[in-house]
């Protein structure tokens, strides 16, 4: 799913290099709400493996 995220991100940056506006807005509104729910998942992931004692994978 980070792959997705990704993906949009470099749609959004080559759509608003390209001039498309609308098509960056879009792209870059998903990217960002992708980083957001992925940055998420991450910390309570983390949080996660800390209260059962686990650490992180080096």
């Amino acid at each position: 799913m980070l792959g997705w995220a990704i993906t949009f991100l470099v749609i959004a940056l080559l759509a608003g290099l390209l001039g498309f506006w609308g098509v960056a807005g879009v792209a870059a509104t998903v990217a960002k709400l992708l980083f957001v729910v992925f940055l998420v998942l991450f910390i309570v992931s983390l949080l996660a493996q800390a209260f059962r004692g686990q650490h992180p994978p080096a």
